[in-house]
């Protein structure tokens, strides 16, 4: 059925809009137009020299499809009209040969600019990914580099290879140049980058969320949990969607979004890690004890030991206290049972059930076996029998600096010290008094008092009587650029070291870091911890990614109730001597209650090289010379 134009339009009118609607029906259009206006070019001429009898000089007239032949290779190559003779054949020729440049100037011309769009088209990150079991990564911020670089290592022993794929509202080009720039290229994973709003379900069939493996949601800015909350929502509610559950890991500032995100889907598993709360735990851990983030560090990494899952036949029956020395190259952290849930340090008398998963950290899930060792390789004469628990006591704490986890580090605090504790603030925020004293929880063990004043003032820093401090810690301003945040952070770090030598103090300092290349700058300072919150958020991100039930076991492990890890007095356990190795601690903590995981050499806690000496799941049968100063990583629930 042909195109019905309205009688008002001139022919005139009407071609010129038909040649514009031609000219831009796209480069395969244009192509098959002009093969189109070629053939009948050639044809036509064909039967003009066919049925007008001409022919070369001396030749006779050829048929239809000889003239034919004729025409093509003269709109092919303009030099072979150079040999036809015969004023008719010539003129006939002519005029084949000079439509034939022009078609095929045309033709060139398309090309290069369809070639130049497709291009363009690969540049802006547009076509569709025909991946599977991939990982998806949904969003940009600087976590994504600590994210991919974990990804690498932990698809290492993946033997096909792996691939990352990444949709955010950023240029493809610019993505994989600065992800060229900050991280090594791997040959067993890929990284596909395309550009596109992670919110949208048309863009989000680009990256096809449904054959991933895992998907990780990247949000940033005020509204980070409204933009989380979208993505999450166009994933899940697609009409593209897959009919299996799809495994989501989310950061959120608010704990109450949690809800929210379930309220979407309740048929996926979307995990959730709540930034504020679990920075504002860690740095109320990390604060008490000199060495904890190391520890954490190595356990949300992949580079070293991890936490790995197993069911074991052979302990059905037993304790979980016999659990403990029967892995020689692993340390025994907890059970998860068969009905589901996670126990940390569970009481030793508890029986291992079938189905039950024992869970520990080793290098690797080949080394995570089990065999039980003869009894005698146990120091029972080094283990000290009597359990010294320390008496909580009134404490005094200095923040300062301030962001959004204080509130939540002040009440961490609350479950840690004694009666008639105090926590001095100093910030650059005038109205922080009015600010937060309705945010925080009914106090049981502190008051608090907060100050104005500029922590990188020396003079202020110097009136503060810093001695007087059993716990100093450094909160970055998030509200600035990540520099000049650590920048304050390291200068107001700078002026607390110089004063502690002036006086001859050991100050108990802990600092947040925002950025990860700031924390060799900031070891100048010889503090005892960083936590750079950033870089450990990320880390549990792409762990939780791999095996979704580790969120269960972090939330457990950094939580003030139940079991936490503590660094304790050697001295406290096992006599200090002679040599033991680490089956002795074992036993002597499982006599507590505790699961050891690892110790710390004091004298080597200014190397880095040595992971600052943080030995976790060291091994088991090696003999090593401990000193009094030196201290065990327990699992414990004080």
């Amino acid at each position: 059925m042909g195109r019905k134009f309205s009688n008002r339009y001139t022919l005139r009118q009407r071609a010129t809009y038909w040649f514009d609607t031609f000219m831009a029906s796209g480069t395969l259009g244009l192509i098959f137009g002009l093969a189109a206006v070629s053939t009948a070019v050639i044809f036509l001429a064909a039967l003009i020299i066919h049925l007008g009898g001409i022919a070369l000089e001396g030749e006779d007239v050829p048929g239809i499809a000889e003239a034919a032949w004729m025409s093509l290779m003269r709109t092919m190559d303009a030099g072979t009209i150079g040999g036809d003779t015969g004023h008719g054949f010539r003129a006939v020729m002519l005029a084949v040969t000079l439509i034939g440049i022009f078609i095929f100037s045309t033709l060139i011309g398309i090309l290069s600019s369809g070639l130049e769009a497709k291009l363009d088209s690969l540049r802006q990150g547009r076509s569709k990914v025909l991946e599977t079991d991939h990982t998806l990564i949904l969003g940009w911020s600087p976590k994504i580099f600590m994210i991919i670089s974990e990804l690498y290592v932990a698809n290492e022993s993946r033997d096909n290879g792996a691939v990352i794929v990444i949709l955010a509202d950023r240029d493809k080009v610019e993505m994989e140049n600065e992800l060229r720039a900050r991280l090594p290229l791997k040959s067993n994973t890929r990284v596909v980058c395309r550009s596109g709003l992670p919110t949208n379900i048309t863009d989000l069939e680009i990256v096809s969320p449904q054959s991933a493996r895992a998907i990780i949601v990247l949000a940033e800015g005020d509204k980070s949990d409204v933009t989380t909350a979208k993505i999450v929502l166009a994933v899940t509610h697609s009409p593209y969607r897959r009919v299996d559950p799809y495994h989501i890991v989310t950061q959120i500032d608010d704990a109450e979004m949690q809800s929210v995100l379930t309220m979407i889907s309740r048929k996926d598993k979307i995990q959730s890690i709540v930034s504020i709360d679990l920075i504002a735990r860690l740095m109320a851990q990390t604060s008490r004890q000199s060495g904890l983030s190391i520890v954490v560090t190595e356990l949300l990494d992949f580079g070293g030991a991890e936490i790995y899952f197993k069911e074991e036949p052979a302990l059905v029956g037993s304790s979980f206290g016999e659990a403990l020395n029967a892995y020689p190259n692993s340390a025994v952290m907890g059970l998860k049972s068969a009905t589901g849930g996670v126990c940390m340090n569970p009481p030793m008398e508890t029986v291992v059930k079938s189905g039950d998963l024992i869970f520990a950290i080793a290098e690797d899930d080949h080394y995570f076996n089990y065999a039980p060792q003869a009894q005698d390789v146990i120091d029972e004469k080094a283990i000290k029998i009597n359990r010294i628990d320390p008496q909580r006591r009134a404490e005094h704490v200095l923040i300062l600096g301030w962001n959004r986890s204080g509130v939540k580090l002040i009440n961490e605090l609350d479950q840690y010290v004694g009666p008639d504790s105090e926590i001095t603030i100093f910030s650059k925020y005038a109205e922080l008094g009015a600010t937060i004293n309705d945010l925080l929880n009914c106090l049981n063990h502190q008051t608090v008092s907060i100050n104005e004043g500029d922590i990188c003032d020396r003079a202020l820093l110097s009136s503060l009587n810093i001695e007087k401090y059993d716990h100093i810690i450094v909160l970055a301003y998030r509200d600035i650029e990540e520099d000049e945040a650590d920048g304050i952070t390291l200068l107001t770090l700078l002026h607390l070291r110089d004063i502690a030598e002036q006086q001859a103090l050991a100050l108990p300092v802990v600092s947040e870091m925002l950025n990860l290349t700031n924390r060799d700058l900031a070891s100048a300072t010889k503090v005892d911890d960083f936590i750079v919150s950033d870089h450990l958020i990320g880390l549990m991100m792409s762990q939780i990614s791999e095996n979704s039930d580790l969120l269960e076991v972090f939330s457990d492990l950094f939580d003030a109730d139940g079991s936490e890890i503590y660094l304790k007095p050697m001295e406290n356990y096992v006599d200090v001597r002679k040599p033991l190795n680490f089956y002795t601690l074992v036993e002597a903590a499982r006599r507590r209650g505790e699961c050891a995981i690892g110790f710390r050499i004091r004298a080597e806690s200014d190397r880095p090289e040595s992971a600052f000496g943080v030995y976790v799941n060291p091994s088991k049968s090696k003999l090593v010379q401990f000193d009094a100063q030196d201290e065990v990583i327990v699992l414990a629930s004080s």
